[in-house]
């Protein structure tokens, strides 16, 4: 999730107070911005180390350049968190239920992200050499794909995603260099939950951990609230390792 960080300060610290742009337009630069370097860190970085004798380094190496990119993030825009005044603030009343407005848009946004990701995926050529890959990477290279150029375009979109992740989430956490940590570990936990590799499956994995947290906090105190999704991770890898929609790609 360095790279949902990384927008957020782009968008709030570069566009928005550095530069004073229009929102709009902030969050447009800022996801074009994402997906450049994105398809950049994947041709320079994440294909060579995919290249490489053992998967290990693939893992140290992303984790290792996650490090390097908080630090980067510290030494240009400093320690300190800010935010962004009047950005998705305010409540939405439908009857008697109040929520704050950021949890509304988080919902409109990532339904029409699903149905954007889903549609793109099964009905342009770009998302269905990207399926090939993933499921066989020789098979999909021996029909003509190009195995690089794929990986490359995966990598731009998921900074992309990353990217709207990190800006909603501003009026919810603030911009600061931890702002993704719990929400990476429980989209992490989401996927393992409904099964990995499978978008509906996540879908199903991320509902169920908000489903057992609400309930839980019932019977303990909110502040054991986070506890409660690993817990309940534990056991589904006890029970089901491959998750509630193990499925392939």
């Amino acid at each position: 999730m360095a790279f949902a960080v990384s927008a957020a300060f782009v968008f709030g610290g570069t566009f928005v107070v550095g530069l004073g742009w229009p929102i709009w337009l902030s969050i447009l630069c800022t996801l074009v911005v994402m997906f450049v370097l994105g398809c950049l860190i994947s041709a320079t970085i994440f294909n060579p180390l995919r290249n490489m004798p053992l998967t290990m380094y693939s893992i140290v190496g992303t984790q290792i350049f996650a490090k390097v990119i908080s630090e980067a993030l510290r030494l240009i825009y400093g320690p300190y968190s800010f935010t962004i005044p009047g950005f998705l603030t305010g409540v939405i009343k439908i009857g008697d239920f109040v929520f704050a407005k950021a949890y509304g848009y988080i919902i409109v946004v990532a339904i029409l992200l699903i149905i954007a990701l889903q549609m793109f995926l099964k009905l342009t050529k770009p998302g269905k050499a990207m399926r090939c890959v993933a499921q066989n990477k020789t098979a999909a290279a021996i029909m003509g794909i190009d195995i690089d150029r794929s990986i490359n375009i995966t990598t731009g979109l998921s900074c992309v995603v990353c990217g709207i992740i990190g800006i909603l989430t501003i009026p919810l956490f603030t911009i600061s260099l931890t702002m993704s940590n719990m929400i990476g570990l429980k989209g992490w936990a989401a996927g393992i939950v409904g099964g990995f590799g499978y978008i509906p499956g996540t879908i199903l994995g991320g509902l169920l951990i908000g489903v057992v947290e609400s309930l839980a906090i019932l019977f303990i105190p909110t502040v054991y609230k986070d506890i409660v999704a690993f817990v309940f991770l534990i056991v589904v890898l006890l029970i089901r390792p491959g998750g509630f929609m193990r499925h392939k790609v």
